[in-house]
């Protein structure tokens, strides 16, 4: 372990790298700047593209499918389902046939 920190201790890119980022500090400090500030200066889709990425990675890259509100008409029944999966739908679906059931979207929320 010593070896390569004296390794990395004598690397020229290193201490480049070491410079810049104090000098970069030191300049920021002194305009009151934060590194988040310079990010969005040197490119203006910083924040959007980190809050897509967030995004992203909290829906796997799929977008919620929209919500949609069913009221039977015979029964007066009410359902809330974002996928033809849900148990009543299905039961809707089985005994009075797709089409009809389709048909008794209320409401459909994006």
């Amino acid at each position: 372990l010593q070896e390569e920190l004296n390794k990395l201790g004598n690397n020229s890119e290193l201490k480049k790298e070491i410079e810049f980022k104090e000098k970069l500090q030191a300049l920021m400090t002194e305009h009151g700047k934060l590194a988040r500030d310079v990010c969005e200066m040197l490119d203006a889709s910083y924040r959007s593209t980190s809050g897509k990425v967030a995004n992203a990675s909290t829906t796997d890259g799929r977008q919620k499918r929209p919500l949609k509100v069913y009221k039977n008409p015979h029964t007066g029944q009410v359902v809330e389902t974002r996928g033809g999966n849900h148990k009543v739908i299905k039961e809707w679906k089985a005994k009075f046939g797709n089409e009809e059931v389709v048909g008794w979207v209320v409401e459909e929320i994006a």
